[in-house]
């Protein structure tokens, strides 16, 4: 299942960060082809799930709290 590692390619699962940027590029659509694979490799689907989820309710949180401030309602 995996492929053997080439020389210099890590092989262990992305980091907090890194998913975390993985997840905001896709908010935007856009995702370098070297973390799309890195994260397809060697990440795991419950942790994406989990942030992604996590990041979606801070990002509505933050567009609400900011059109409640705008708007003061």
């Amino acid at each position: 299942m995996n492929e053997p590692k080439q020389s210099g390619e890590q092989t262990r699962s992305p980091s907090f960060l890194q998913m975390v940027g993985s997840i905001l590029s896709s908010f935007f659509g856009v995702q370098n082809s070297e973390n799309r694979k890195r994260d397809f490799t060697y990440g795991k689907a419950k942790y994406f799930i989990a942030v992604g989820i996590l990041m979606t309710v801070v990002w509505y949180g933050s567009i609400r709290l900011i059109v409640y401030f705008v708007l003061g309602k």
